[in-house]
């Protein structure tokens, strides 16, 4: 109908954030690149050294089981002490929104303040949020706590474990089939070529620049083994 003004339609949307990742990204990321890393240098290192194929395979697979348990223990008791402070932090701020809300309230408000809003307003939002979920508002805002960062350590030990392992398979594997003259030579192209792919899966999904992400890791793997290699070298069969 001529002049009849018809309001756009609300389209809806979902928005994905990176931040979602960061929980596993982080684990998973650094368990693949340190079981890669570490068990194609130490594999590297005792073949430079002159040693037989099964001592080499026997190294691999003891740096592989070594280093997937080393990761899950050590994931697991850094996260935990993140998730105890975290809760600790949450007990006190329940403690003090019992012992005085009209404090926190205030408090809250003064945080929306410095980021931006008229007192007014930061009083009101502080009042709506705070009869919501009064806990969730102060940890969100005060503390910094969110559902996309809390500490999940057995998420954390497993994922790390498991993806060491994934990352360690590789080299142990590249040494098992490799002629026995041209290991190191082809568990190192190999090993860079896959720290590569993580590094750019890596930056990918965290959003950061594919070459920067591909090149840092594949040049700390590179320096690795290189000196890996070069212990085996200088020391022979003695290592």
């Amino acid at each position: 109908m001529r002049g009849t003004e018809v309001a756009p339609r609300a389209v809806g949307h979902r928005e994905r954030h990176r931040t979602a990742h960061i929980g596993w990204l982080r684990a998973a990321v650094l368990g693949a690149n340190d079981g890669l890393i570490s068990t194609a240098s130490l594999v590297v290192g005792v073949a430079a050294s002159g040693t037989p194929r099964a001592g080499i395979l026997i190294a691999g697979v003891a740096g592989l089981v070594a280093g997937a348990m080393s990761m899950a223990a050590g994931e697991y008791v850094s996260v935990s002490s993140q998730a105890d402070t975290e809760r600790a932090d949450l007990a006190r701020e329940t403690a003090e929104l019992a012992a005085g809300e009209p404090a926190e309230r205030a408090e809250l408000a003064a945080i929306y303040v410095e980021r931006g809003l008229t007192p007014v307003l930061a009083k009101q939002v502080a009042e709506q949020l705070m009869a919501h979920d009064a806990l969730a508002a102060h940890a969100r805002d005060e503390l910094g706590i969110t559902e996309a960062t809390t500490a999940r350590p057995l998420q954390a030990a497993l994922t790390s474990a498991a993806t060491f392992t994934a990352g360690a398979l590789l080299p142990v594997v590249v040494a098992a089939l490799a002629p026995a003259a041209r290991t190191g030579w082809l568990v190192t192209g190999t090993a860079l070529a896959l720290l590569g792919v993580l590094g750019a899966l890596a930056a990918r999904v965290g959003g950061a620049p594919l070459v920067r992400g591909t090149l840092r890791v594949a040049f700390w793997g590179a320096l690795a083994m290189a000196a890996s290699a070069l212990v085996g070298r200088l020391f022979g069969a003695v290592v």
